[in-house]
């Protein structure tokens, strides 16, 4: 076979390997996958002491054997902890489980960010309501809608300026005027 077939049979064999391990973890499997791993083992040792002229495919088959060694450290450790009674496959499912829930926790996280902005929203329109009566100018057509436009249009430039996306708007009166202004959050 040439070396381009040998790195695709390689990547296929060390993909399934990888999952074949978690399913041993999980329980799923009730034995070690030793016998796909020792294939792996001889495509690896196949091009060990061989040089691979062009650098791409030098590269990939490079990647791979790091990948399989890192792997594999990892799997021994697993498997002695398991012989020697330490290895909760609870501990490894709980993991397993938090890594697939972590879209739907950032979900969670970004609705809380929209409803600490929208109460932020509120406090600075009512802050600017309030600095706008103080100094004698109309308020009646004044919409928060309004507000919360004009600050999200400056945001782009203010980030730009500031050097960072985490700003904090507070109202000020200058020279009789109320004023929205911006600074990095501390």
């Amino acid at each position: 076979m040439a070396i381009i077939e040998d790195l695709a049979e390689l990547e296929q064999k060390l993909s399934s390997l990888i999952i074949k391990y978690d399913q041993y973890f999980i329980g799923l499997e009730k034995r070690e996958p030793v016998k796909l791993q020792d294939e792996v083992e001889k495509l690896v040792r196949r091009y060990a002491n061989t040089s691979i002229n062009n650098t791409m495919h030098k590269h990939k088959y490079n990647m791979l054997t790091a990948r399989f060694n890192t792997y594999r450290e990892q799997w021994n450790r697993i498997v002695r902890q398991i012989e020697e009674g330490r290895y909760s496959r609870d501990r490894f499912i709980s993991n397993l489980r938090h890594q697939q829930q972590t879209p739907a926790a950032a979900d969670r996280g970004a609705k809380a960010r929209r409803a600490d902005q929208d109460q932020e929203m509120d406090r600075i329109f009512k802050e600017f309501v309030e600095a706008r009566k103080a100094c004698n100018m109309p308020v009646a057509k004044l919409t928060r809608e309004q507000v919360a436009s004009t600050i999200e249009k400056s945001r782009s430039a203010l980030t730009a300026k500031l050097g960072s996306d985490n700003l904090a708007f507070r109202v000020v009166v200058e020279e009789g005027k109320p004023k929205i202004k911006a600074a990095i959050k501390k």
